[in-house]
């Protein structure tokens, strides 16, 4: 495989495809394999959506932990099984909502630290099965609360009953228990109706390709011109560089000290893992990450690229 393509695609996922059928299509296109996603957007949803290619799929559990940006509309009055427009309606409609103030307050209660069941329509494992395949068949799938973080949830629009809203998000967060929430609160149910992702971290839509513009390249010959290479991600991390030596020590997997540095630059941002840090060549090539233990001043080998080919 060719170095250029590893990195990762910015897709501007249409609604009506799921997450997968959007990986099964670049794998066609590319006729690459390794090529997965970050992040699962519901089919009802458009926006951002990563997708790796080649080595870069190895960097799934950084990449499906930045926090997301969503602008959606929630419908008030009505609850559904599925907690969106997709689904059947559940109790009975109410023609009585709140005003602008109560709302704002209700949709401020969700900021900071909650916990949240996943909608019984989701893609979470039970038992190694999917929850909306046991819904499917009428069970109730027993789900456990989740512990996310939402840094906003604003109030842009409101004409009763749709609300027009944006929230910030740690990874993980189901926007859809959000709006199925928020209905219970209200006391008048509600679902979300639509729903667009326009954030993944610093990757934004305005990065994005829709997947017909991503065929005319692929068709015109142009497939790294939308890839995003392996040195370029990431970059909330620190970089480190090193010296012959210590490229091959970890490059054999073994640890380095930072006498083998050679250079380093600051991550550009606040990162969960703070310790890891992105590994390059003298010259400026991507080898891996590395965890930085600062009592003993070594680099342990996270992930290694090997060749990076």
């Amino acid at each position: 495989m060719k170095l250029d393509m590893n990195g990762i695609i910015i897709v501007d996922k249409p609604a009506g495809l799921t997450s997968h059928d959007v990986v099964l299509k670049l794998r066609k296109w590319l006729k690459i394999k390794k090529v997965g996603h970050t992040g699962t957007l519901d089919p009802l949803a458009t926006g951002v959506l990563l997708i790796t290619v080649g080595w870069a799929t190895r960097l799934f559990p950084y990449l499906s932990g930045l926090d997301k940006t969503y602008a959606g509309e929630i419908k008030l009055g009505q609850a559904t099984d599925t907690y969106d427009a997709q689904g059947k309606a559940v109790g009975l409609a109410v023609n009585n909502f709140p005003d602008e103030e109560t709302l704002r307050k209700a949709m401020l209660s969700f900021e900071g630290e909650i916990t949240q069941l996943p909608p019984p329509f989701s893609a979470k494992k039970i038992n190694g099965e999917a929850a909306f395949k046991l819904a499917r068949q009428g069970k109730k799938p027993k789900l456990k609360p989740i512990r996310v973080r939402v840094y906003r949830f604003l109030l842009l629009d409101y004409q009763p009953p749709v609300v027009n809203f944006l929230v910030e998000c740690s990874s993980g967060t189901y926007v859809r228990t959000m709006a199925h929430d928020l209905g219970q609160i209200l006391g008048c149910g509600a679902h979300l109706s639509k729903l667009r992702r326009l954030a993944v971290g610093t990757y934004t839509e305005e990065e994005a390709f829709t997947l017909d513009k991503i065929k005319e390249l692929v068709d015109s010959g142009q497939k790294e011109s939308f890839i995003i290479p392996m040195e370029y991600l990431l970059n909330e991390h620190q970089a480190v560089y090193l010296d012959e030596r210590g490229q091959k020590m970890f490059l054999q997997g073994q640890k380095f000290s930072l006498e083998s540095v050679v250079k380093a630059i600051s991550g550009r941002g606040t990162v969960k893992h703070p310790e890891i840090c992105r590994v390059f060549s003298r010259e400026g090539k991507l080898l891996g990450l590395a965890r930085f233990e600062p009592e003993a001043r070594i680099f342990q080998p996270k992930l290694v690229f090997k060749a990076n080919s």
